[in-house]
């Protein structure tokens, strides 16, 4: 092997063992965790069906997931996420873009959505089940009403960042009407906008689950109540795992990404 192979090699294992280097962190942190949580557990200070072992936990999530009811009930949640979600989405672009051009609507409307985004989502599942009943709809509104308004402020907030260059431009090449919108002010806003609708998403991941508690339907949320009517805490931690597992998965998935894309797009990291 020549000398010139050398500093090759040292360099490509360098750059080896940087990158495992977060894994491997991320994987003691998660070890030792889980160790000190079955250390606790086995000490005995609480009985076992209220702090069970991370070991009879992960037992539990694997038998609802292999039986299928796990599985059933994430994907059930997800569809009342997504169509909720959805709703969101559609109605927050709209009021974001118009609050952020329109002075007189950022006066009114606007002050009305900042408000009510500081009223936590749960606040609404008491007047949906008394507007809609205990069903599916009272359910998907709690969702929308979690989403809408992290998803307005932050497209409001990208369209005023939108550099007054870029409309001078726009309108300076012929760029009139809606066009400015979807070919100025949208693009430019994206990197603002994705964050609100990063946090919109968990806004209605939460308010999701809050409002299935009530709903006596296949659902994660309704998982966490039979474990605690059946002081399961078990199934509980289960169910606790698994949501944070799939929202999790829909960040790495779905929001990721995008978001790389964006800021690569931005030049605000490299590709």
């Amino acid at each position: 092997m020549s000398n010139d192979a050398l500093p090759i090699q040292r360099t490509a294992s360098a750059a080896l063992a940087e990158s495992a280097g977060p894994w491997l962190r991320r994987l003691a942190f998660y070890l030792a965790l889980l160790a000190g949580w079955e250390l606790v557990a086995r000490a005995g200070i609480w009985p076992p069906y209220l702090l069970p072992g991370p070991i009879e936990v992960l037992r539990t999530l694997w038998a609802g997931i292999t039986t299928g009811g796990f599985l059933t009930a994430t994907l059930v949640s997800l569809k009342r996420l997504a169509i909720g979600y959805g709703i969101s989405l559609a109605i927050g672009v709209v009021l974001g873009l118009l609050i952020g051009r329109i002075k007189w609507l950022n006066e009114t409307l606007g002050s009305l959505v900042l408000g009510l985004q500081a009223l936590p989502s749960v606040c609404w599942l008491p007047l949906s089940i008394l507007w809609f009943g205990l069903n599916e709809r009272a359910i998907i509104f709690v969702v929308v009403m979690g989403a809408l308004f992290s998803i307005t402020l932050g497209v409001e907030a990208g369209v005023k960042n939108t550099p007054p260059i870029f409309l001078r431009a726009a309108r300076t090449l012929g760029t009139r009407g809606p066009a400015v919108y979807t070919q100025v002010v949208l693009p430019a806003a994206l990197p603002t906008i994705l964050g609100g609708l990063k946090q919109g998403w968990s806004f209605a991941w939460r308010s999701l689950m809050a409002g299935e508690l009530l709903y006596f339907t296949l659902s994660l949320g309704n998982l966490l109540q039979t474990g605690r009517d059946l002081n399961d805490a078990a199934q509980v931690m289960a169910v606790m795992i698994l949501i944070i597992m799939v929202g999790v998965a829909i960040d790495r998935i779905i929001f990721a990404p995008i978001e790389h894309r964006v800021r690569v797009r931005w030049g605000l990291t490299e590709s």
